[in-house]
């Protein structure tokens, strides 16, 4: 066990204490299983983001799982890790990142990082219920990422909910100090019934037509109106934004402010400034900053949409709050 985290455990604090005397021994590993350690749902799917760690080597397990979900109405979804969209992975450049994917589920599934460079053949492999697959990749690429499963057919299982984002952040870090951080995960469901009875399923032929619908953030239509993201007076955001389709563009947009920078990948010095509305496609990610001064965008109320409002029609219209504004919520 040297050397090794068990996230929340007193290995950590143990290892620190060895730090603090100058032991130097098997490179610190942060241990993640989403089985314990899923992503919080209730009320809202927890969008905000913790910094990553320092340890240069982050385990992850991820089991996969058929569920039960809310999207509008309940679904029956597969998921990663038991929520739509699964837990975040954050980690930074440079780090070993090592994945053991559990497939719990009834069917065979698989898992597509986009940010690893390794032969889809050794670790994108579909694997049957019950089995489980290994592999590693150093994570050379800074930028918001988006994980899916590909097995055939790629659309089904993206429409059923199986992605999540992984964030990788530049080895220096991004440039410029933020005070708070959120990730937003764009997406489709294409549903055929549903009620409080028989959950609703996937409709194949809307898919392949592209009628969807609802289009989503983080899993669930509308929800950040009724619970919006909390920010404070004078604060400088930071949106990781990430598109999972499985087939539409996210043009993302905040109501009442502009974009100081959004980064379209991982370098910050391609920072784009001045921005007001910028794309992100299916199967992509981009970086959002804005500042809500008191003098310029300050206390009050924020919608973020997609700027497609056929597509934000349907569910993708969230609230930023800043500050304590009278006006709790609107619509937008």
């Amino acid at each position: 066990m040297n050397g090794r985290i068990l996230v929340g455990g007193a290995i950590a604090v143990a290892l620190a204490s060895l730090a603090a005397v100058g032991f130097s021994g098997a490179p610190q590993v942060e241990v993640t299983d989403f089985a314990t350690a899923p992503r919080a749902t209730q009320p809202v799917y927890d969008a905000r983001l913790s910094p990553a760690s320092a340890a240069p080597v982050k385990e992850f397990r991820i089991p996969i799982r058929d569920a039960t979900v809310e999207i509008a109405k309940t679904y029956k979804s597969w998921t990663f890790g038991g929520t739509v969209p699964g837990p975040v992975i954050r980690v930074r450049e440079g780090d070993l990142v090592k994945i053991k994917l559990v497939n719990e589920a009834s069917m065979p599934h698989s898992i597509d990082f986009h940010a690893a460079r390794i032969p889809m053949n050794k670790a994108f492999r579909t694997i049957l219920p019950k089995d489980s697959l290994s592999f590693e990749f150093t994570a050379r690429d800074p930028g918001a990422y988006l994980v899916h499963c590909g097995t055939p057919p790629v659309l089904l299982h993206l429409m059923q909910g199986m992605y999540l984002p992984i964030i990788v952040d530049p080895k220096g870090g991004w440039s410029g100090k933020v005070d708070k951080e959120f990730v937003i995960v764009q997406s489709e469901f294409y549903v055929q019934g549903g009620d409080s009875a028989l959950p609703g399923q996937a409709d194949w032929k809307q898919a392949l037509e592209r009628e969807a619908s609802y289009v989503v953030f983080n899993g669930r239509a509308f929800q950040y109106q009724e619970h919006p993201l909390q920010v404070d007076i004078g604060d400088r955001v930071r949106l990781f934004v990430v598109s999972a389709g499985p087939s539409f563009t996210s043009d993302f947009h905040i109501v009442g402010t502009v974009f100081d920078k959004v980064y379209p990948d991982g370098n910050p010095a391609h920072a784009l400034s001045g921005v007001q509305t910028y794309a992100v496609p299916a199967g992509g990610g981009a970086v959002f900053e804005t500042r809500f001064e008191k003098d310029g965008s300050g206390e009050g109320v924020y919608a973020f949409v997609t700027h497609a409002f056929a597509d934000a029609a349907k569910g993708a219209v969230g609230l930023i709050r800043v500050g304590a504004p009278q006006v709790a919520a609107m619509a937008h």
